[in-house]
């Protein structure tokens, strides 16, 4: 699962191979060899970093509702979105030819444009 995993975040953050490994491993110390996690056995740090992996997709959150004598307590578990790492790390990445446009600062646009 880590080596589909790694491509996965390589594909969805666009980051190089290392960082992709490095993250991989991050999360699977997180979970431990599990392959769901208590919200409340996290951290706060890996908590922020497994919702960023869940705006992509690449994780799933559950809640159970428990009823202890009258008083709601509502718990939320981690899981992997298998399904969706396996179609992030099989994406073809499309080389965007603009690409280089993005990183020329704006200020550089305003002074070509006042130029002309």
């Amino acid at each position: 699962m880590r080596h589909l995993l790694m491509i996965a975040l390589k594909n969805r953050f666009d980051m190089a191979k290392e960082d992709a490994v490095a993250l991989a491993k991050t999360v699977e110390n997180i979970f431990g060899g599990q392959d769901e996690i208590d919200d409340m056995s996290i951290d706060k740090y890996a908590r922020s970093l497994l919702y960023e992996l869940q705006r992509q997709n690449l994780l799933k959150q559950r809640r159970e509702e428990l009823n202890d004598k009258g008083k709601i307590t509502r718990k939320f578990y981690w899981s992997f979105n298998d399904e969706m790492i396996k179609q992030a790390a099989h994406e073809e990445k499309i080389e965007d030819p603009y690409k280089i446009y993005k990183k020329i600062p704006k200020e550089a646009w305003a002074i070509h444009s006042y130029c002309n």
